[in-house]
């Protein structure tokens, strides 16, 4: 019983269960009236749930939406549907909305929405002072107190009749900016004005225009005035005065400066104690004795800060008397001869003349008079002038050259590097050197009787570099040296300049070549294929170090080097090295000489050798015949041994066998000792 109701309630509660199933189909998100709304308009955010069910059950539902990831609105339902209600749209509101329903521990979301509130809210533009002077700068703020930031800002400044100026800034974190512009000069009644802007999906929105804000800008000081006493025409000589002046409102430490070009003239500052006084005119004056350089604009410049209002006049300053001219006898003359110069003005006598000579410690005063004669010396090299004085009004001539020539005296040729030589090869340079002469000088070289090289030069001396040296070059240097003396040119002695060959392919030979005996004469033979000479001869031989046999200069192209008696110790490598002026030293190839025993030596030695084959011999004989027994066999036998070895014995001791003939004779001796035996009937 108990069973089978409790199979009932398991029943029942799977009955149950499957009654209250449901799933979500669709999450939609919805905006009344539509996804672009005007700024101020209402806006509806609708979130719809779209749920199926196994049966009718209520179902709480859990309604969120989000606005670029943050939460907005949440609230909870019996039903399908939820509204977010904005009374009144701005531009803050536009962005990506999304809703999520959560029911029964399930939830889904809805795809974005993008919702866009056009248009923005009018900006509130303020400005600090509604009235301000030139040169001062006018503050101002934009503000827009709905809107959101990141905001771009755009101030216009508008003169009367004339296009506005901007400035765009950009505010990131602020719905507010603050600008200033500075007052220029001419600036009267400005109008003020700023709006706002957005960047809404790569788009920029913009607003309307703010209130505009008028400001009135007055003037610190009126435009100078600048005038010329007696007048902007004159004459050198005159004295003139310029008068510069302003009139001041309110203003503290004004400033008048004259200028002319880019050179101040006179200036003066004004101090003020307060900061409101009467309207007061302030001049600044400066004269001078009017020259021809006073021609020209000059400038009347009042400041004050940032404000600066200036007033041009142009003055004429006519001649009064033309620059004098210097003429001179001769520009390029001897020394000790005579010059003249003379000083004039055309069309005008009546002047203070005098002559100077330009240095650059200061001008050397010569003589005050319109002429001057004298006779020159090197010294006297230089620019002269000549000065004219009219009226306290003083004038320079150009200044005219005067060159005074020394002549030149014989040249010297030489090597730059001093000996006259030239390594084959290498560049030969000379020097021509003349002690007196006034620079420019003219040098010009020749090789034999061919001009090589001329040149002009502020010195006494000029090099010429030969590059073309040839080995049988018999021909001599010689240069000339000129200068605008009168006395014509100057020419040097003849230079005969060596050529030195360098060495080239050195070589090592001996006699005898390879083997040596012992004890014999080697005789060594260095040579080279081409060379100058003196050659350096030096003969090594190689061992753990370079060994130096032989050293001997030789004007010759070859050297023999005679060693009397080799010794084993001699065995070795051989090279030689030869130089000459040309400061190269060339190595020849190695050779190997090896000493050996002598012919006599070997000779002695082969004898000892036989002597103790000899001695085997005899006593071996002996022995047969002791065995054999026969008398006088015997006898005769040992007889013919002995005078064999006593003759070899005798021999050796007069030294009459040596090398190979002492061998060929002892191998004779055995085959007339074994055909003996052979007779005898003995054995072999």
């Amino acid at each position: 019983m108990y069973l089978a109701l409790l199979v009932f309630f398991l029943q029942c509660s799977e009955l149950y269960t499957q009654e209250r199933v449901f799933t979500f189909n669709t999450v939609e998100i919805k905006v009344q009236p539509s996804v672009k709304v005007k700024n101020g308009a209402p806006m509806s955010i609708v979130c719809h749930a779209d749920i199926s069910k196994s049966t009718d059950f209520q179902l709480k539902h859990n309604f969120t939406i989000f606005k670029d990831g943050k939460l907005v609105f949440m609230t909870v339902s019996n039903k399908g549907d939820a509204q977010y209600e904005i009374p009144m749209a701005r531009s803050s509101d536009t962005g990506e909305y999304e809703c999520t329903v959560g029911a029964g521990g399930k939830a889904k979301s809805s795809k974005p929405l993008h919702v866009w509130v056009t248009g923005m809210t009018k900006p509130i533009l303020t400005a600090e002072k509604k009235e301000v002077l030139e040169g001062e700068v006018v503050k101002l703020r934009c503000e827009l107190p709905e809107e959101v930031p990141p905001l771009y800002f755009v101030f216009r400044k508008t003169k009367m009749n004339s296009t506005p100026k901007e400035k765009l800034v950009f505010e990131p974190y602020k719905n507010f900016s603050v600008v200033e512009f500075s007052v220029e000069e001419g600036d009267n009644i400005l109008r003020f004005d700023c709006f706002g802007k957005r960047n809404v999906k790569l788009e920029f929105e913009s607003s309307e225009y703010s209130n505009k804000t008028l400001v009135t800008v007055r003037e610190p000081f009126i435009k100078p005035t600048l005038n010329a006493k007696p007048s902007s025409n004159i004459t050198e000589g005159d004295r003139i005065q310029f008068e510069c002046s302003t009139v001041v409102a309110r203003m503290h430490d004004i400033e008048i400066i004259l200028q002319k070009n880019r050179t101040i003239l006179n200036s003066t500052v004004f101090k003020y104690v307060h900061e409101y006084s009467v309207r007061d005119e302030k001049l600044l004056k400066y004269s001078a004795v009017a020259t021809l350089e006073d021609s020209g604009e000059y400038l009347c410049k009042v400041e004050q800060g940032r404000t600066s209002k200036t007033t041009k006049l142009n003055v004429v300053v006519s001649e009064l008397f033309p620059k004098p001219t210097l003429a001179a006898s001769m520009s390029k003359l001897d020394e000790n001869k005579e010059l003249t110069l003379s000083c004039s003005i055309s069309g005008f006598r009546k002047a203070n003349f005098s002559i100077l000579r330009k240095n650059s410690n200061g001008d050397i005063w010569l003589k005050n008079s319109r002429n001057l004669t004298m006779r020159v010396n090197v010294n006297d090299t230089g620019s002269y002038i000549c000065k004219a004085e009219v009226k306290g009004i003083v004038k320079e001539s150009r200044p005219v050259r005067i060159n005074v020539y020394a002549p030149v005296s014989k040249p010297t040729l030489s090597v730059v590097s001093g000996l006259p030589e030239v390594v084959l090869g290498k560049p030969l340079r000379l020097i021509c050197h003349s002690v007196m002469g006034t620079p420019p000088i003219t040098f010009t070289f020749y090789k034999g009787n061919n001009e090589v090289k001329k040149v002009v030069i502020n010195d006494t001396y000029a090099t010429f570099l030969d590059e073309n040296i040839r080995p049988n070059d018999k021909r001599g240097y010689k240069c000339d040296a000129r200068n605008n003396h009168s006395s014509g040119m100057k020419t040097s002695n003849i230079l005969n300049v060596t050529v030195i060959v360098p060495i080239r392919n050195a070589s090592l030979g001996s006699i005898p070549y390879g083997e040596v005996e012992d004890g014999s004469e080697t005789a060594f033979l260095c040579s080279v294929k081409e060379g100058s000479w003196p050659i350096h001869f030096r003969i090594f031989r190689k061992t753990d170090r370079d060994v130096l046999l032989f050293e001997k200069s030789e004007n010759a192209d070859r050297v023999m080097w005679r060693k009397e008696a080799m010794n084993r110790q001699d065995t070795g490598t051989y090279y030689c090295m030869a130089s000459n002026r040309a400061n190269v030293d060339v190595k020849s190839h190695p050779i190997t000489i090896s000493v050996v025993l002598a012919a006599w030596k070997k000779g002695i030695i082969a004898a000892f050798v036989l002597i103790l084959i000899a001695g085997a011999a005899t006593l071996t004989l002996w022995w047969f015949l002791c065995k054999k027994k026969k008398g006088n066999e015997h006898f005769r036998s040992i007889c013919l041994v002995t005078n064999i070895l006593q003759l070899n014995l005798h021999l050796f001791q007069e030294k009459r066998l040596v090398g190979v003939r002492l061998q060929e004779m002892t191998k004779y001796n055995l085959k007339k000792l074994k055909n003996y035996l052979k007779m005898l009937g003995g054995p072999n």
